[in-house]
C-alpha cells in the first residue's frame, strides 16, 4: 500500500457543519483555521479555504495595530482577530498582509495553515 495518496491540493479541504455556516465565517477545528467562501446548510457538504488573503474583523478604537509581517490570530469567542495567541486560546491565522491601525475595523491576513515553530519546539529538535 502506498505510504500517501493525494486527495486535494489543500487551498481548501471538505466540510460538513452540523449547524448552517454564513459566507464569510471563520470555522475553528483543533489548530486548523478556515473561512466558509459560500453558505454551507447544516449537514451538508461544503468546504473552507485555508488560504487566499481575507479580510477579518478586528476591535476598532482599542489600540489594537497590526504591521505588515506580523502574525494574526483568531479569537473565537470575541469573533476579532488579535495580535496573540492569548496562551492558546486564540488560532493562528496566519501574516498581516496590510497594515491596520487602531481606528481600522478590519485587518487583511493571508491564511496560513501550517504551525508556527514555538521557542520550545525550536530549542528541542522538534
Amino acid at each position: 500500500m502506498a505510504e500517501a495518496v493525494f486527495i486535494q491540493d489543500g487551498l481548501s479541504i471538505d466540510y460538513t457543519p452540523s449547524s448552517a455556516v454564513a459566507s464569510g465565517q471563520v470555522v475553528v477545528q483543533g489548530d486548523l483555521v478556515g473561512v466558509a467562501k459560500r453558505p454551507i446548510a447544516a449537514n451538508e457538504l461544503g468546504s473552507l479555504a485555508l488560504e487566499g488573503v481575507f479580510d477579518f474583523a478586528k476591535e476598532a478604537g482599542g489600540g489594537v495595530t497590526f504591521a505588515v509581517g506580523a502574525l494574526a490570530y483568531w479569537d473565537a469567542v470575541n469573533k476579532v482577530a488579535v495580535t496573540d495567541d492569548g496562551g492558546g486560546a486564540h488560532k493562528l491565522l496566519g501574516k498581516v498582509a496590510k497594515a491596520a491601525a487602531d481606528a481600522d475595523a478590519t485587518v487583511r491576513v493571508r491564511l496560513c495553515p501550517c504551525a508556527v515553530p514555538t521557542e520550545s519546539a525550536s530549542s528541542s529538535g522538534v
